[in-house]
């Protein structure tokens, strides 16, 4: 199984669109993580018309709209592994700690709002994924998304994606 991860895609503040080259990795994914700031809802419409299954929550700065269609915690088994997905997880020292309490029943917990990537595991074996994102950098050199396999009850071909710098218009 094929896993795509993203969050914070700021549409249309931070760009006007999803970058191509993650736009075509939508075809080859089973699943699609988006772990919030969406702030539009035409992503949230595109991504479920292309994918063949989203598995979002909302962010902070995501609005009533999304905030009706999006939870703030999702929950998912895939082939026997437990993830879930949220937007903000607090501040990096203490992460995998706070979020092995917080998340005791998962496996791999998919986050956002940094816009920082991030592959930790914490002692209990939660795994933590932060693609970061593929449309506002912030202080990252590149803007980035995550592709992973799950495969016989395991998570692996965990990959960070760099993105080109945008050209300006």
């Amino acid at each position: 199984m094929r896993l795509l991860l993203m969050s914070d895609t700021h549409l249309p503040k931070r760009a006007k669109e999803l970058p191509e080259r993650l736009l075509a990795e939508l075809p080859h994914a089973d699943v699609v993580f988006h772990a919030g700031d969406w702030v539009d809802t035409a992503t949230l419409d595109l991504l479920e018309s292309r994918c063949r299954r989203l598995i979002g929550v909302h962010g902070n700065n995501d609005g009533p709209a999304l905030r009706a269609r999006l939870p703030e915690v999702a929950r998912a088994e895939l082939e026997g592994l437990r993830f879930g997905a949220v937007h903000e997880t607090g501040p990096a020292q203490g992460r995998e700690t706070r979020c092995a309490a917080r998340f005791p029943d998962l496996d791999v917990l998919v986050f956002g709002h940094s816009h920082i990537p991030w592959d930790t595991t914490a002692a209990t074996g939660l795994r933590l994924l932060n693609p970061g994102s593929p449309t506002d950098r912030r202080r990252q050199p590149q803007c980035t998304f995550m592709t992973a396999t799950v495969a016989d009850g395991r998570l692996a071909e965990v990959e960070l994606h760099r993105l080109p710098q945008r050209r300006a218009r």
